[in-house]
């Protein structure tokens, strides 16, 4: 058994430092195991057909080396996600029945597999067409272009990275569920809200052109309909589960 409710508050603020802790320094050596292929990832983002016939330039002399620590840190944040979530569930497995500390667990695969998708969808799908879009802003200005190698790696970030979050979605909508805090009922009932909300940020992170907004929208709904599929699978063994209990059938949760 864990630890129980009377755990007193300072050894819940212990446990919790302790895992804080162990999440920095896997983090920091992450990181530097990312900056050594981070030259080899900045050779591929280079060589890649978006950004091949750019001329690069810096204009500063820590320009290089923030690119290599942008990348460095994006790399350490993707081999760290999964120790990052195996801390989390550590750190709340005493506070679940044995049956919820397992697919809990199951979580931490699924969960990394997301975000990496999520980053694959925003580099190669979504960052493309933004980037084409701008060009041809600049082309109708007649201006000359003058990319800064830290500018448009930054700026890249800024779009892939948010959808390594969105693309959670799914994870976060399980995990709900198993707290009883959301249902498949209550998601279709906010259907339409919730496909309003996903269409709107789809067409503010895309440029304004029907295509562009449609290829993010479709997977972004999609997302949506597979968590409320999931919702229903963890819903239905919730009611079989509630209703074994009613009848006085053994279940393998334990009461503590």
């Amino acid at each position: 058994m864990g630890k129980t409710n009377d755990t007193p508050l300072t050894d819940h603020l212990n446990e919790l430092r302790k895992r804080i802790i162990y999440c920095i320094i896997f983090f920091f050596c992450a990181m530097i195991g990312g900056f050594v292929f981070s030259g080899r990832v900045v050779n591929h983002i280079k060589n890649d057909p978006a950004a091949r016939h750019i001329d690069w330039h810096v204009f500063g002399l820590s320009d290089a080396l923030s690119v290599y620590v942008k990348v460095s840190l994006v790399l350490g944040l993707i081999i760290s996600l999964p120790f990052f979530l195996y801390q989390t569930w550590a750190f709340v497995k005493p506070g679940l029945k044995k049956s919820e500390q397992k697919i809990a667990l199951r979580f931490i695969p699924g969960a990394t597999l997301l975000f990496v998708l999520g980053i694959g969808f925003g580099y190669y799908i979504l960052f493309p067409m933004v980037t084409r879009f701008m060009l041809m802003m600049t082309e109708t200005l007649q201006a000359q272009e003058l990319f800064g190698i830290t500018e448009y790696f930054s700026f890249m970030f800024s779009i892939v990275l948010p959808f390594g979050v969105l693309f959670e979605l799914p994870i976060l909508v399980m995990f709900l569920t198993r707290l009883r805090i959301v249902n498949p009922i209550r998601l279709a009932k906010m259907r339409k809200v919730a496909y309003f909300v996903l269409v709107i940020i789809a067409v503010t992170i895309t440029p304004p052109e029907i295509i562009s907004d449609f290829l993010v929208t479709i997977p972004l709904l999609l997302l949506y309909e597979f968590s409320v599929w999931l919702s229903k699978g963890i819903y239905k063994k919730q009611l079989e589960e509630d209703a074994k209990w009613l009848d006085g059938e053994p279940t393998d949760e334990k009461i503590s």
